[in-house]
């Protein structure tokens, strides 16, 4: 990377090489250059994790909405489809073997690639097998197969995740995490823009003229092209260099390697943060919950509502792509700007406000200026709310254990969602669609007042 900011503007890791910064009031509010803030966006770390955004973000929503989706059209209950949601509880444990993948080479490959890189191209392929066989799948016939296909998806790409957010940590000081998590998301939203209504664009365009409604090889179709789309990422694995390599102390024996592996990264973390973990883990394990338990029933929504694929898809690909880069860059420039703690706030009001416009959505009827509008404010809150999410959980790992703290911390962030997304057919079923959605703003509130008692709590430097 070029052009860094003076040296007196960079905090300094401590000598346990920890990625920290300060998320006191005081520190978070310390300003940067706006000249500083823009030109990180044109260093090559930073234009690096747009690719590899990209490859993180494809597999989402093709387990989840977009896979809502084709199971709704193919006749699938939405309780049942809320049900498969917990698919997604694979993203909620992933930290149990966080721990390998942070430590354990892959034969031959580690030695070719690096630790890192290694993994990352090995899920990345994991992730493209399951999406082929998946696509070979109906549904309609057999839904038990798509099911474990889905379980694949989910497994390949949380694993992905795990090497991902270590390589983002060890690519770059902790001053241009904000930088990184912005580029980094913009290239997971377009991934999922590409994943959501790339697949519905797709999927119209290949049925059959005057055929029937639900057509599985035009589903097939759009999911073999996803599978092809993690080509991308994979090219850019191979293309990119491997972050310096820290040198682990030896283990003596098995029982070294296991506390080293599993034990240290979290007894560190403890160490370093004291009480005030149970605030930090509370915050991140709800900071999210409006956003991942209303997603779920998106996608259901619309088509019970009378839109077309052609119409989600336009909508979210014009206005949706728009709106997320906007989204994106705002919350990552002006985390840099103004603190991370200010901008977590921002994000947590706008994706609580923004589930309230689903259900005013809901009373308009077939509106695709409605729809417009709604997707529109969605992706803007949620682009703001991932990128200075992403750079407070940064802030919070120790580089030793970059992989495994991290995938602790983010599999917190999806495990109480994604549990309660389970129930979110079932309460619409119940209740109706107006009602979950406001519910599921009201879930917000509570995050609200977590932000407000970290951002007063002074959290001790790393030493």
């Amino acid at each position: 990377m070029s052009d860094k900011p003076p040296s007196s503007e960079l905090p300094t890791p401590g000598a346990a090489g920890a990625a920290s910064t300060s998320l006191s009031p005081a520190s978070s509010a310390r300003k940067n250059p706006w000249r500083d803030v823009w030109h990180v966006y044109t260093e090559a770390a930073t234009l690096r994790m747009l690719l590899l955004g990209f490859s993180a973000g494809l597999p989402l929503l093709l387990v989840f909405g977009t896979l809502s989706f084709w199971l709704r059209e193919a006749g699938i209950d939405r309780t049942t489809i809320g049900y498969l949601s917990w698919v997604g509880l694979a993203y909620g444990f992933k930290w149990v073997w966080a721990p390998l993948v942070d430590r354990l080479p892959i034969p031959l490959l580690t030695r070719w690639l690096g630790r890192r890189r290694s993994w990352l191209l090995l899920s990345q392929t994991i992730i493209m097998t399951a999406l082929v066989a998946m696509a070979l799948t109906d549904p309609k016939l057999a839904l038990q197969p798509v099911v474990w296909c889905a379980l694949a998806v989910a497994f390949g790409s949380a694993t992905q995740d795990i090497a991902l957010d270590a390589y983002r940590i060890e690519s770059a000081d902790p001053q241009r995490q904000a930088a990184l998590a912005a580029t980094y998301q913009t290239g997971y939203r377009i991934a999922m823009i590409w994943a959501g209504a790339g697949a519905l664009w797709i999927a119209a365009r290949s049925e059959v003229v005057d055929g029937a409604v639900y057509q599985h090889g035009a589903w097939q179709t759009a999911y073999l092209v996803m599978a092809a789309s993690m080509l991308l990422g994979m090219a850019t694995v191979l293309f990119s260099p491997e972050p310096l390599r820290r040198e682990l102390p030896p283990s003596k024996n098995a029982a070294d390697w296991l506390k080293s592996a599993l034990i240290d990264p979290f007894a560190d973390f403890l160490r370093r943060y004291g009480k005030q973990a149970l605030l930090i883990l509370a915050l991140i394990a709800v900071y999210r919950i409006s956003d991942v338990v209303m997603g779920i029933m998106a996608n259901p929504f619309y088509v019970d509502m009378g839109y077309t694929k052609d119409e989600v898809a336009a909508v979210t690909k014009i206005f949706g792509v728009i709106m997320t880069l906007v989204g994106a860059f705002m919350g990552g420039a002006l985390a840099m700007r103004f603190g991370v703690m200010r901008v977590l706030m921002l994000g947590a009001v706008l994706s609580a406000a923004s589930n309230l416009l689903f259900a005013w959505l809901g009373t308009r009827g077939h509106d695709v200026n409605a729809l417009i509008l709604v997707i529109s404010a969605d992706n803007l809150s949620s682009g703001i709310a991932s990128a200075a999410f992403i750079a407070y959980l940064s802030s919070l790992t120790n580089v030793n254990y970059s992989a495994t703290q991290y995938a602790l911390f983010s599999s917190m962030m999806l495990l109480l969602p994604k549990f309660l997304a389970g129930y979110s057919g079932k309460y619409v079923d119940a209740f109706g669609y107006s009602h979950f959605f406001t519910a599921t703003a009201l879930l917000g509130l509570p995050v609200l007042l977590l932000v407000w008692l970290a951002s007063r709590t002074k959290v001790p430097q790393t030493q």
